[in-house]
């Protein structure tokens, strides 16, 4: 989830802009049948562990999130982390050469594997391991904060596949590297 400009949280760290609504909660939840595996960077994985275990008990929260928590405690989940020493909740510790884990992880047989977290992103973006984007884009312009993406060396060029707007203005875009 990014904003017009480009920022996935303020310059305080706020993300609650990108809160999504019923329709695209849902969507998500949709998209999550086409997904085996999780790949996580620490912190998103910290802050992902600390509400979705236990969301289905709040009984104030939305069907689509009860439901998410449901999906998501039972998706496999790799967590690249130096500094954690033990996960939990349906996941598993990753420390080692990233591009091998990655091959290696892609050569299964499976569903999609979708890499959550920015920064975690941006070092499999540099090291050219990501197949395809889903950018969520939000009608907001935050101005300054964390940017989605890393500078970059070389430019990457890619292939839009596929739109869709929702009823909040979201607009998502799909987009798929083009082979080289």
């Amino acid at each position: 989830m990014v904003s017009v400009d480009g920022f996935i949280e303020t310059a305080s760290g706020d993300i609650s802009w990108s809160y999504p609504d019923a329709e695209l909660h849902q969507h998500f939840n949709e998209r999550e049948s086409s997904i085996d595996t999780h790949l996580y960077g620490r912190r998103l994985y910290e802050n992902m562990v600390a509400f979705w275990p236990t969301a289905d008990a709040n009984p104030s929260a939305p069907e689509v999130e009860i439901e998410y928590a449901r999906i998501w405690r039972e998706k496999r989940k790799i967590v690249f982390s130096n500094t954690l020493t033990q996960v939990g909740w349906n996941c598993e510790l990753f420390r080692g050469d990233i591009v091998e884990g990655i091959n290696e992880l892609k050569a299964q047989p499976g569903k999609d594997k979708t890499v959550v977290g920015a920064n975690l992103a941006a070092t499999f973006m540099k090291l050219g391991l990501i197949d395809d984007y889903r950018l969520y884009i939000f009608p907001i312009m935050l101005g300054s904060g964390k940017p989605m993406f890393p500078q970059l060396r070389d430019k990457i060029d890619l292939k839009l596949v596929e739109t869709r707007t929702f009823g909040s203005r979201v607009v998502m875009l799909k987009l798929e590297n083009k082979p080289a």
